[in-house]
């Protein structure tokens, strides 16, 4: 079974996944609108609407969205990013009538209630607060502000507090018509799916779609620097970083397979020589984030206050010695971790239809599984030491959280960095 694709008149792509042997599906809408999309006096209007979708449609009230999925077990979510926002249900194969039917609901016929958005504003509130209290959750957007400042790529998903009170029924309506247009979304399903049927359906689903909107971006502009915070906590919390690559970039690939290398296992650079031979922290990882125009790496590390001095020599020259190149051993180990988690996703249908609808945003078309895998086992020595050149040979972007009156200073650590 293969995976096809149509685009409705108002836009609309729906993509499915068909699996002959679930008995489940799973289906959402991915929309190309996220925090990079508001303007600086509305930041955080992307996860507010998200929010709000939930609280009521013209058909629905907000407890009988929750009851109608749970009468059948399903479950309903969604979650905003920087690129893009996704609504998103799974229920039984027999139940998916009624899981588009609710998405298309809530994203076409949601009343916006001035006292539901009161109430919501003040939810999204205490998530702000909540991540502001988790340093190693809100870390990761000082080093999103510090490696992307001034522009919308480095504002904080959840906006401000300030931001969030001020932002009124009407404000919320018009983002919503201004950026949920169907030729910027994207109906996914992957399970026990029956493509014309869900085509058929979308068709009747989706009639109260806005007009064609200007789904233009202002640019990536990566700069690094330095955040730190005193804290009176038990941990210092650092990530260091540098400028990344794009989704299409022909290095997306090669910065998959070495960020497994450095950070992305348990027998990884980083976690052998950091945690288990010299024992200075209990979690350590590398990541690469992928935007259209740009991307981030990064290394996160939580330490205590008088572990840090050494700490941070040693995790520099792990950066500094993989732009040399690995064994070969290391690097089958590091594909083989790769290719089987893309492998392993294809047995859930939640994965499978969140990776068909980001490949139709952000490429245009599916990707074929095998044309991944292909790719993956195609990294060779050679193409590790190039990106890890090229991207450590970038301004880097350090955020710190914590006691920090041991850590190195930032013109120090980005000595050690220098190739």
């Amino acid at each position: 079974m293969t995976i096809r694709e149509t685009r409705l008149a108002s836009g609309l792509r729906v993509v499915t996944d068909p699996m002959a042997t679930v008995e489940s599906a799973s289906l959402g809408v991915w929309v190309d609108a996220g925090t990079r999309h508001e303007p600086a006096c509305i930041n955080g209007i992307s996860h507010l609407l998200e929010h709000m979708a939930f609280k009521g449609t013209e058909r629905r009230s907000a407890r009988a969205i929750a009851e109608e999925m749970d009468a059948v077990g399903g479950h309903l979510n969604a979650y905003t990013a920087r690129d893009h926002t996704a609504y998103y249900a799974k229920v039984l194969k027999e139940d998916t009538g009624l899981a588009l039917d609710i998405v298309a609901d809530i994203l076409q016929h949601s009343v916006m209630d001035a006292e539901e958005l009161a109430r919501e504003q003040a939810v999204v509130v205490q998530e702000i607060n909540q991540a502001f209290d988790t340093p190693d959750d809100i870390i990761f957007d000082h080093f999103q502000a510090v490696a992307f400042p001034d522009q919308p790529l480095g504002r904080p998903v959840l906006g401000t507090e300030d931001l969030v009170r001020s932002m009124s029924r009407e404000t919320v309506q018009d983002y919503l018509r201004r950026h949920y247009a169907g030729s910027r979304m994207v109906l996914a399903a992957a399970g026990r799916i029956d493509h014309d049927q869900l085509v058929e359906a979308a068709d009747k689903a989706f009639q109260a779609l806005p007009p064609t909107v200007d789904g233009t971006v202002e640019a990536a502009r990566y700069r690094g620097g330095d955040y730190r915070e005193e804290r009176d906590i038990e941990q210092v919390n650092l990530v260091v970083g540098f400028d990344g690559v794009s989704h299409t970039d022909p290095d997306y690939y090669p910065l998959s397979v070495l960020s497994i290398l450095l950070g992305g296992g348990m027998s990884s650079r980083l976690f052998q020589e950091i945690r288990e031979k010299r024992g200075l922290v209990y979690s350590i990882y590398s990541f690469a984030s992928s935007y259209a125009d740009g991307g981030l790496f990064g290394i996160y590390a939580g330490t205590g206050e008088d572990e840090a001095p050494e700490l941070v020599p040693v995790l520099c020259d792990e950066v500094v010695k993989i732009t040399q190149g690995v064994s070969s051993d290391e690097l089958q180990r590091a594909r083989a971790q790769l290719k089987a988690s893309i492998l392993m996703s294809l047995e859930s249908t939640s994965a499978r239809c969140e990776q068909v609808a980001r490949q139709i945003l952000v490429y245009g078309r599916p990707i074929p599984t095998d044309e991944v895998v292909e790719k993956v086992e195609a990294v060779d020595n050679a193409d590790i030491i190039r990106v890890a050149r090229r991207l450590f040979s970038t301004v880097p972007t350090i955020a710190a959280i914590g006691p920090l009156a041991k850590l190195e200073g930032y013109d120090r650590m980005a000595e050690r960095l220098r190739l």
